[in-house]
Parts: structure tokens; C-alpha cells; sequence
């Protein structure tokens, strides 16, 4: 075999048309072999000789893409120094961007005797291990570009491969669960039905299968628990061809392009699959221990754990920082992704050990031309100390918004004293946001998410049933501000399906008409239950899969319904905040960009925001006090709206104030489904709300447009309660 030196850089196995080029960045060992694997399985020892900078390196002119490889490294084995190199354990390249295969659960891929975490194993593990592969990098994009949909016009919708398309009866049935199901024009018309500019998918990067979740007979569904940074995960591919699932992620990348939905996606770099010293030898332990992980000054056998997932990626190390990096500049310049959303976000903020907004990984990617230009969404906080850092991160990122989330759900399940936060919430969060500099799109807003109840059972369940789990219900979160509407779990009782119904309806109609960006949970606009499970990280079956043929289609026509709203009235989409300035009208009058009101009709009073009884509240929008201009520099003007919120149990009189001049108010959303009913509502009037409910009332305008029918036709839909219920998982044998 031909063996020429070879470049250190790019890392990885890089094919250029000829042959391929690797690279592996290891300061402490002794000596690195590239191992080649035949298809039966035969193992070729290459040396790499060639060393700059602490890269080992080769070029072999015969190696074609679809070649699968790994390393062992050579060096010193001493675990209470930080060293663990073991040439016996086969490596995987931390820069692989395909991968071959999962790990096959044994002794052999522990650096260690299982009982005795001191000792040293040197078993052979290249048998149960996954290979990297060599791929082809040329792909026709055919003029592919990316949608770049500012964040005021973004509608993100969080989704996992399999669970948003394994049992879709429209998609063939051999790509179910792939990224080619994800491309199928279902999935992309219904994105597009309910207002869905992104698609922000759970973990794709590969991951490992926990070996205590297959014990059980669980596995790990949810993927965060990466491995390898720049490979797609193997089993989303539709076929097993070695290295396809490189070429079918970006076909789907190119389909979903193609219809104008961006591709965020959810990215762990905090922590990798390989766990604390228990762990397997998968990759980077194996490689250099001590520059990948963050290890216990006392005691480098230990890894310090901010995740909870047993280590915590060194980020004060150049060279994983330059994974990282890599690792993001490859999905965006030759996958084509649009954004990312960081994982546990705030350990990449610890460079030694408080949470440093002004971290280096910040820094690079604040300078980064590419990195810098796409998305970027942090999940603001770890387990570790000063971890919850909502509000704090850098002026260029946005943040998922856990504030938003438990503000949202105390007010309609009717906690007290939640009318000040929720109308901050409401209006994009100034408090977090505006201190730096930021806008209300640096605010992710979210109800429900991959983690804790769907929508559904947020409205069915007090309690959560994570039985099936195996973890006799201690996992999962305990408090999880949800309300049942007065019985745990399935009923038919057909008052409780109302009110549940509507419960579903105003979270919907919240998010949706809040500043900022929302994000629905995938699923939610259907009316999908995990059954009361909160935390289905390891159920990959149908509790966790959408069931989409037996979905709340009402519940669909709303969720469309209020999105074409928000995308036709720039005034729920606002990119600065309301500053509450006097703005003329055309009568001459002089009315503020926003104002908050009493049920009487009056203006809220300072004292008014901390009544511990108060339960409802209006607000006016003012679409000549926007104070923006379009892409064309044409000052935005929208319509005038009233949006009245009843967290209360009971029905009450609104009276609506004039809003200006002589106008009529037509009602297009009341989620207690009485838009027909209503007619135009005058100023002055006293408009009954009911209990947990929201109307959204517009300044009436004689000539019609497509949304006044649009939106009524979609909400007269909203007759019949239902009740869906999957069949739970069996709970595992334990």
C-alpha cells in the first residue's frame, strides 16, 4: 500500500477525488495507527509518521470513499495522571463524517475490568466497535440557497426524525424514520400548513446507544448522547449503504430549502458518549484524554460533570475548540444547515469554572465569518454552579426561554400574581433582552418542548407517569406547572375534553402572538400524548411517535389559522420593543404603541400588577406605533388589535375602549370557539370572555381580506372534543 505524507490539515479522512488524506490531532501519544477494514472484516495497520503540531498524518492514493477505518493509539496508560491510551481499543475518529455500524456492548470496549475501575483491560475491542467511513464530498445542490428567514418572520417546529415520521401512513413505509420521510412532500405541506419556517431537529449527529437503556430493553431515542461530531446519525439513513446517510441528509437539506423551511439543528458539544471513568473507550478518551475532557484537578481519574451525563468537553483546550469549530463550519458550508441549538449552552460558557459569557468559544464564533451568520440558539444553562443563565448570553445569539415557559403555564392553570410577568413575557421579554442590546427575537419562546409533557398532557396530567422508564418514576421532572382540568389522564367526560380543548387552544394562540420567536414541540398542533410521560428520552416506540391517524385536525386548523395571523400582521412580529410613546392617529388623536387594560376597560395601575387575584387582562396594539421599515425601507403600518386573556375560571364582561376614533371591532379568534356569534363589537361594549379563554379583536375595515375567511372557516372547525390516547410502552423487565 502506498503511504505519502500527507497533510495536517483538514483533519479527518478528506477525499479529493483521487485518494484520502488523514489526519489525527493526539499531543500525548507515543505512536498512532490507522487501521483499514476490508469488507470481511480484515484489519490493515498503517503507521502515521508524519507529525506537525501534534497532528499525525498520511495520504493513501488508493483509498476510495466508503473505506472504513479507525486508530489505535499508542502511549502512557495512567489514569491518575489523565492518560488513558490503550492501543488496544479501536478508535473512532472524532472528525469522521460517516459512521459504520453501533457499538456492540461488552468488556472489550472498557479500558478496564468490569469491578475493578483501577485495573486495565487490553482487550481487542475492533470487532464490537462502529468505523469511521470515507465519503464523497460532491453532491448536485442545484442551486440550493439558504431561505435566510429573519428571526421576526420564524416559526421554528422541533422535531425528531423517527418520531415525527415512523407511522405516517403517506410515506412508504421503507423510509419511514429517515431523513428522506422528513423530505416527503407530507411532512413538508404540513410545515407549511401550520406556519412553520424552521425545522429544528433533535440530535443527528451520531450517537451511541446506551448499553444500561439496551439492558432493559430501552434505547436511547432522544440522541444526546453524541459521538461523532460531523457524521450524520446512521440509522436515519433509509438504506445501509456505506455512507448514505451523508447524501440523504443533504437531499433532504436541498427539499426542505427547496419549499423555503431552514434546517436548525439541535447540537450537543458539552459532553460526548463515552461517560465518566466507568465509561467505554469509544474515541476521544483514547486519543487524549486529558485535551478532550475536563478532568478533577485532585484526581485526573475523574471527570468534572456540569451535563449530568458523566464529562464535560474541555472548551478551554485549543484543539477541542477547533473540533467544535470544525464541526459547525462543516455543517454549514457543506451540509447546508441554517442554524444550530446549543445543548446545556452554558458549558461551553466554563472555561475554568464560573459561567463566562465572554468564554473563548464566544469569542471565536462572534469573529467567525461563517459560524456567525446562521442561527444560533442556546439552551441557557447546565447542572453546574451559576448554570441557569437565561437573559445572559452574548448580543448574537438567542436563547431558549424557560421564563416564558413557567410564566406561561402559571397563568393558565391559574397561579396568583403572574399578570406583570406574563405581560412581559407576552411582549418579548424586555427585562432578559433589552439590557444589551438584544430584541425581542433574542427570545425563543416555547410552552412545550422534546423534554417534559407534550401540550396535550400538559393540559390531562398533575403528575407524570414515567413508569415505563424503568426508574420506578424518579426520573423526569417533578414540578411541571401543569393543570389535568380535574382528572388525571384519559376521561370522557365531555366538560373536561372542553376545557382541555381550549386550555390546548390558548397556549397555542399565546405563543403564536407573543413577541419573539415561537417554537412548537412537534406533534402539539395534533394533539399528541406520551400518555403522562414526561421524559421519553428512551422510549423509541409508539409513546413517543406521532400518531397520525388519529390526530385533533380542529386543533391543526386552529394552530394554521393563528400562525397566517401572526404572519400577516407584523404587529405580533415586531422587532423592537414597545417603548409605550404617545403615536398620532389620523383623527389627530395621540395613542400610545401599546396599552394594557383592567376589564373595565381602563388602564392597568401600578397597583393593579400585583393583585394576587387578578386572572385577566387586555392588551391594545397599536399597528401605526411599530417604528419599523421593511427590507424596501417602507415604514411598517399594520391594523389596530385588542388581545383579552381570561385565566380565570369564570366568565366576565370585557368592556372594550374605543381605541381612537369612531371604529368597529370584529372578533377573528375566541378559543371558546364564538367567533359567528359576536358580530362587530362597538366601542364601549362590554364583551362577555370565558373563563380560560383569549379573543383577539381587529379594527374592522369594510373590504374583506383572505384571512377574515380564512381564519373563520378554520375556527368554526372547533365542535368536538377529543380524547387520543397511544397505547402505553410495556415497562421493561428490570
Amino acid at each position: 500500500m502506498q503511504v505519502w505524507p500527507g497533510s495536517a490539515y483538514p483533519l479527518g479522512a478528506t477525499f479529493d477525488g483521487n485518494g484520502t488524506n488523514f489526519a489525527l490531532f493526539s499531543e500525548g501519544a507515543d505512536r498512532v495507527e490507522l487501521c483499514l477494514f476490508g469488507d470481511r472484516g480484515k484489519e490493515t495497520r498503517v503507521d502515521l509518521v508524519d507529525v506537525d503540531a501534534h497532528v499525525w498524518h498520511a495520504y493513501l492514493p488508493t483509498i476510495q470513499p466508503g473505506q472504513r477505518y479507525g486508530y489505535r493509539v499508542h502511549g502512557p496508560n495512567d489514569p491518575a495522571n489523565g492518560q488513558r491510551f490503550n492501543p488496544n481499543k479501536l478508535l473512532l475518529d472524532p472528525y469522521a463524517k460517516a459512521v459504520e455500524g453501533q457499538v456492540a456492548w461488552g468488556q472489550s470496549v472498557f479500558g478496564y475490568d468490569f469491578g475493578e475501575p483501577d485495573s486495565r483491560n487490553d482487550d481487542d475491542s475492533a470487532a464490537a466497535m462502529m468505523k469511521g467511513v470515507v465519503v464523497n464530498p460532491f453532491f448536485d445542490w442545484a442551486g440550493d440557497r439558504l431561505p435566510k428567514t429573519p428571526y421576526a418572520e420564524s416559526v421554528i417546529y422541533e422535531a425528531h426524525v423517527k418520531g415525527l415520521t415512523a407511522l405516517h401512513p403517506e410515506i412508504p413505509e421503507e423510509i419511514r424514520g429517515t431523513y428522506s420521510a422528513i423530505a416527503h412532500p407530507v411532512i413538508i405541506e404540513h410545515l407549511k400548513k401550520i406556519g412553520a419556517t424552521a425545522i429544528e431537529l433533535m440530535p443527528v449527529h451520531q450517537f451511541v446507544n446506551d448499553s444500561t437503556l439496551q439492558d432493559k430493553g430501552l434505547s436511547n431515542y432522544w440522541g444526546y448522547n453524541t459521538i461523532a461530531f460531523l457524521a450524520p446519525q446512521n440509522t436515519y439513513a433509509s438504506t445501509g449503504q456505506r455512507g448514505q446517510q451523508v447524501q440523504e441528509f443533504k437531499g433532504m437539506v436541498r427539499a426542505l430549502h427547496a419549499a423555503g423551511i431552514e434546517v436548525i439543528l439541535d447540537v450537543v458539544y458539552n459532553h460526548t458518549a463515552e461517560g465518566n471513568h466507568l465509561g467505554p473507550t469509544l474515541s476521544m478518551r483514547g486519543i487524549d484524554n486529558e485535551a478532550y475532557y475536563r478532568l478533577e484537578d485532585s484526581d485526573k481519574r475523574y471527570y468534572t460533570d456540569y451535563t449530568g451525563t458523566g464529562n464535560s468537553m474541555n472548551v478551554g483546550n485549543p484543539h477541542t475548540l477547533q473540533l467544535i469549530m470544525d464541526s459547525l463550519r462543516y455543517w454549514v458550508l457543506e451540509m447546508h444547515v441554517d442554524g444550530f441549538r446549543f445543548d446545556l449552552a452554558a458549558t461551553l460558557a466554563r472555561e475554568f469554572y464560573e459561567v463566562d459569557r465572554l468564554a473563548a468559544f464566544f469569542e471565536i464564533v462572534q469573529q467567525d465569518p461563517v459560524v456567525s451568520q446562521v442561527k444560533l440558539i442556546a439552551e441557557p444553562w447546565d447542572i453546574g454552579p451559576g448554570g441557569y443563565q437565561v437573559g445572559n448570553f452574548p448580543p448574537q445569539w438567542t436563547e431558549w426561554n424557560g421564563k416564558y415557559r413557567d410564566t406561561v403555564r402559571d397563568f393558565w392553570r391559574g397561579e396568583p400574581s403572574t399578570l406583570g410577568e406574563f405581560a412581559s413575557r407576552l411582549t418579548g421579554s424586555a427585562d432578559l433582552y433589552e439590557h444589551d442590546g438584544r430584541r425581542p427575537v433574542a427570545s425563543i419562546n416555547f410552552v412545550t418542548a422534546h423534554d417534559g409533557f407534550t401540550l396535550r398532557d400538559l393540559v390531562s396530567y398533575n403528575e407524570k407517569h414515567n413508569d415505563a422508564n424503568g426508574e420506578d418514576g424518579n426520573d423526569g421532572e417533578s414540578h411541571n406547572r401543569s393543570w389535568n382540568c380535574g382528572v388525571e389522564g384519559p376521561t370522557d367526560d365531555p366538560d373536561v375534553l372542553a376545557l382541555r380543548a381550549r386550555q390546548q387552544r390558548n397556549f397555542l394562540a399565546t405563543l403564536l402572538l407573543s413577541q419573539g420567536v415561537p417554537m412548537l414541540s412537534h406533534g402539539d398542533e395534533l394533539g399528541r400524548t406520551q400518555g403522562g410521560n414526561n421524559n421519553g428520552y428512551a422510549q423509541d416506540n409508539e409513546t413517543t411517535w406521532v400518531h397520525w391517524d388519529s390526530v385533533d385536525q380542529p386543533l391543526i386548523e386552529f394552530t394554521a389559522a393563528v400562525a397566517r395571523l401572526r404572519h400577516d400582521h407584523p404587529i405580533f412580529r415586531r422587532s423592537r420593543f414597545f417603548d409605550g410613546r404617545p403615536v398620532p392617529t389620523e383623527e389627530g388623536q395621540r395613542l400610545p404603541d401599546i396599552a394594557w387594560l383592567r376589564p373595565d376597560g381602563t388602564q392597568m395601575k401600578p397597583d393593579d400588577w400585583d393583585s394576587g387575584f387578578g386572572r385577566a387582562i387586555g392588551v391594545f396594539l397599536n399597528g401605526e406605533g411599530i417604528h419599523e421599515r421593511d427590507r424596501r425601507g417602507q415604514e411598517i403600518v399594520d391594523r389596530n388589535f385588542f388581545v383579552l386573556f381570561n385565566g380565570g375560571d369564570e366568565t366576565l364582561d370585557f368592556t372594550i375602549p374605543s381605541g381612537g376614533g369612531d371604529v368597529q371591532w370584529e372578533v377573528i379568534i375566541d378559543t371558546a370557539g364564538r367567533v359567528d356569534d359576536m358580530g362587530l363589537v362597538d366601542h364601549g361594549t362590554s364583551l362577555p370572555l370565558t373563563g380560560k379563554s383569549v379573543v383577539v379583536l381587529r379594527d374592522h375595515r369594510e373590504e374583506p381580506t383572505e384571512i377574515d375567511h380564512s381564519v373563520a372557516a378554520s375556527l368554526a372547525a372547533l365542535t368536538t372534543p377529543i380524547d387520543i390516547v397511544p397505547s402505553p410502552a410495556p415497562k421493561p423487565e428490570l
